[in-house]
């Protein structure tokens, strides 16, 4: 059983002073919109000059990988940003793609010894994945690999909008608490 702790708070992603925060990026990992835009836009010009490195070395980032960055002005020491899937109606590997974007990006915390982070609601905004699905498959893969890595200390889901924090409050009083 793992000694880490997981959270669900409702705010501000780029507030968080965890080791890393997550950032929902796109492929091109050169910012955008919702808590992409939110990071790039607090963190500063560090975060996107490395994400420029980042694409000129390996071309992006597809979806479920995870790669990381400075944090640049953010009070957290680094972002992992991961692309998550599309939501194309659940047929398209969607459940698989959305695991992996929070395995990775829990994986790539362990290789560089940090021990906490903090998650956004990955994929539930522009991307239209059902926000009660997305809180069972990130609970349910947070719990996964905590059990496999004892380095992580702390797991912070940072919901932005009631609607997933209602979800993910639900999923995990539901199904991690008790345990």
């Amino acid at each position: 059983m793992t000694t880490a702790v997981i959270k669900v708070i409702q705010g501000d992603i780029t507030k968080m002073s965890t080791d890393a925060i997550v950032n929902a990026a796109n492929s091109s990992l050169m910012g955008g919109g919702g808590v992409d835009g939110a990071i790039h836009r607090a963190g500063g010009p560090a975060i996107l000059e490395d994400c420029r490195a980042i694409v000129a070395r390996q071309g992006g980032c597809k979806t479920g990988q995870a790669v990381i960055t400075t944090a640049g002005r953010l009070p957290a020491k680094y972002v992992i940003h991961t692309v998550g899937p599309v939501w194309n109606g659940g047929q398209h590997e969607e459940a698989q793609l959305l695991a992996a974007c929070y395995r990775h990006s829990l994986e790539l915390a362990v290789r560089h010894h940090l021990s906490s982070v903090a998650f956004p609601n990955i994929s539930t905004g522009i991307y239209r994945f059902p926000k009660d699905l997305a809180a069972s498959i990130a609970m349910d893969t947070i719990v996964q690999v905590l059990e496999q890595e004892a380095a992580l200390r702390e797991v912070v889901l940072v919901c932005f909008d009631e609607e997933n924090l209602h979800y993910t409050q639900q999923y995990y009083n539901q199904y991690i608490r008790p345990a």
